[in-house]
């Protein structure tokens, strides 16, 4: 059993839906959750790879990527810590469709797929909370499709900073070559982009990393239409 005051075990009790489990099914996903750590640019789980259950980033990022034709990659989305992935390759127990690259050194925990599979047909709490994930990943997935047949280069780089992929952080950390890496372009055109932003007020940049300065800015960039 994980220790009290390790980082999984205070994780695990973190989630919303822990608390409306039974003192015998939280005892048994505590025992049964586990981490796996990464050095920055290991493919931490490899495309093909067995389904093992739902994954969250304890601390780091990594970025879910897919291998298409003649060798070439394409990102979907960053993780940041604390938040889950994978789980519509757990709720279908199949191989793995793309490829989790560690973007930073990382440490990453599983809920194994049988512990999944058992909250998932026993627990509305679970459930309730999958739901709303699920939901969240398929609006990303359908800006980023949105994104990449229509919006120029500083548009999508902004997309990658907003609060869509990063609801959570009140300060966002994320460096320059990683954004690169999410929004698949070059090193240049990160540059050009960032520097617009940056012009505008929109992000701040010192030392390799990118600031969100102004997040109201940034949402009438994405939609010219909104309203402060």
């Amino acid at each position: 059993m994980l220790c009290l005051s390790s980082p999984a075990e205070r994780f695990i009790c973190r989630q919303p839906w822990f608390a409306n489990l039974g003192e015998k099914l939280q005892q048994e996903v505590r025992c049964s959750v586990y981490e796996t750590p990464a050095a920055k640019g290991d493919v931490v789980l490899p495309a093909g790879h067995p389904a093992q259950g739902w994954h969250a980033v304890l601390e780091g990022l990594v970025m879910l990527r897919s291998t298409q034709h003649q060798r070439r990659t394409a990102a979907f989305l960053g993780v940041p810590d604390g938040e889950w992935f994978g789980e519509g390759t757990a709720l279908r127990a199949e191989a793995q469709r793309y490829e989790v690259v560690a973007l930073r050194p990382s440490r990453l925990l599983c809920l194994p797929l049988a512990v999944f599979e058992h909250l998932h047909a026993s627990s509305l709490a679970f459930n309730q909370h999958l739901a709303q994930h699920i939901n969240l990943r398929l609006g990303q997935a359908m800006t980023i499709i949105e994104a990449g047949r229509t919006r120029s280069a500083e548009q999508r780089v902004a997309l990658q900073l907003s609060r869509l992929f990063w609801r959570s952080r009140r300060r966002l950390d994320i460096t320059q070559e990683e954004l690169g890496q999410l929004a698949g372009l070059s090193r240049q055109t990160i540059n050009r982009a960032l520097g617009a932003l940056a012009a505008a007020g929109i992000v701040g940049l010192n030392f390799g990393r990118v600031a969100i300065l102004d997040d109201t800015a940034l949402d009438q960039f994405l939609n010219p239409t909104a309203t402060a």
